[in-house]
């Protein structure tokens, strides 16, 4: 790059700069007008300048930006490795997808096989299972923790058990001491779904780097953002060539976009009943998709994964807030709780409304979304009752009371960065006037 177009690259950064105060300058928060987000991206200058940066180079797929962040994630969570996908649902579908592939031989996953998870969760957690022609085993969960029931666990297994995906509920941690001795004793896979809690801890470790493959979204609503995207994590070269080769069309070439002969024997190889010398750069081993992010997506993230730190205290900082206000209302309430060696990352602040209240759920809902507070269910509530999962085949293990009870009387609302002092008091205040009106019934 010559002098000139630095020049001219720095003059559009600093009208970027401008843009983005006269955008900060018309924000007010108007109690009763402004809509308090469930979640949202939070963001200042430099990511806007990042990505314009980014756009003048014109590089249209992964480059230099993609490599920076992979390397920065994976030093965050503390895993070996950290491959960028276009989605936190791409990232399942490749995490779960990579334990089918050959090249595990005998301890690949094949159709037929089982796999244990919960249905109180997000779908994308679950498809993938499907998708690969294995059979979702669905296990209860707790109240509080809205994680798997741990206790259930071996009723789960059967001679056809092979795997574990299950996520990380609303960023509080599950047992990990449980699940990974379960999995350690059965010669099972585990994939942690870490979609909703970047950030959060196990016994002072990163979640992600427990099970063979964890999982990442970078969707606004999250911890972080590059707008769409997500990342898988691996702790085995292996995995990573292989989760590589799924986004990458299945190709069995590991160059970089634009990269020719990495390997140096780019015309010397023989596989499959491909004649010998075919181009490896056109050698595929998977059967594979096009899951890859363009190089604008980490040019935000470089600049959001500076700030995560600051995001996760501040969700924590919030999430505290809400659980000191609700506690005198814990007779109505099933109110949040983790694992005394979880430090979750909250993703929202989640509330059960106890049999015998006085009230339901869509109630209370109500009530907060006419104040203008956004509310949230916890996702698919039980999967095996939605219609997509009509002709879908599983098995559930035992009952599913408390996946049950999420759908009916679980909600949620947000403690993200982005709220004010001002947002989270009229929060408070309009909870606080939905109990005064039901106790003068």
């Amino acid at each position: 790059m010559d002098n000139e177009e630095k020049k001219l690259r720095q003059e559009i950064f600093e009208r970027v700069k401008k843009i983005y105060a006269l955008r900060k300058a018309g924000e007010k928060f108007e109690k009763g007008k402004t809509r308090i987000p469930y979640a949202g991206r939070v963001y200042d200058e430099r990511e806007m300048i990042s990505l314009v940066d980014s756009s003048l180079d014109f590089w249209l797929t992964t480059g230099r930006y993609a490599h920076e962040f992979e390397a920065r994630l994976a030093e965050y969570v503390g895993a070996k490795y950290a491959m960028l996908t276009n989605s936190g649902s791409s990232a399942n579908l490749l995490a779960l997808t990579a334990l089918t592939s050959p090249k595990l031989a005998d301890k690949r996953l094949k159709p037929g096989d089982e796999v244990i998870t919960v249905a109180a969760g997000f779908p994308t957690t679950v498809n993938p299972i499907v998708q690969n022609g294995l059979v979702p085993v669905f296990v209860d969960v707790e109240l509080g923790t809205y994680n798997i029931d741990v206790s259930k666990l071996e009723q789960a297994v059967s001679g056809k058990t092979k795997a574990i995906m299950i996520a990380h509920a609303l960023g509080n941690p599950f047992d990990l001491d449980a699940v990974t001795k379960f999995a350690k004793k059965h010669g099972l896979y585990l994939v942690e779904d870490c979609c909703d809690a970047l950030g959060a801890e196990y016994d002072g470790r990163k979640v992600g780097t427990f099970g063979e493959l964890g999982t990442l979204s970078f969707y606004p609503a999250h911890q972080m953002t590059m707008g769409e995207g997500g990342a898988v994590l691996a702790g085995e070269p292996r995995l990573k060539l292989i989760v590589e080769s799924f986004r990458d069309w299945g190709r069995d070439c590991w160059c970089d976009p634009g990269k020719d002969n990495t390997c140096g024997k780019r015309f010397a190889w023989q596989l499959g009943k491909l004649p010998f010398g075919y181009d490896h750069k056109y050698v595929y081993s998977h059967v594979g998709y096009n899951l890859k992010v363009v190089d604008m997506q980490p040019a935000i993230g470089v600049e959001q994964l500076k700030k995560l730190p600051g995001f996760v205290r501040k969700r924590r900082e919030n999430f505290e807030v809400l659980l000191k206000h609700m506690k005198p209302h814990e007779a109505s309430f099933v109110l949040p709780r983790a694992l005394p060696k979880a430090n979750p990352s909250p993703f929202g602040f989640p509330l059960t409304v106890k049999e015998g209240a006085g009230f339901a759920r869509n109630e209370i809902t109500a009530h907060l979304e006419a104040r203008g507070i956004a509310t949230r269910l916890l996702f698919a509530g039980n999967l095996t009752k939605q219609p997509a999962y009509e002709g879908v085949k599983f098995r559930v293990a035992g009952e599913l009371k408390n996946t049950d009870t999420i759908m009916n009387d679980t909600f949620w609302v947000g403690v993200y960065p982005g709220l004010t002092e001002e947002m989270i008091a009229h929060m408070l205040a309009s909870f606080d006037e939905f109990m005064k009106l039901k106790k003068k019934r």
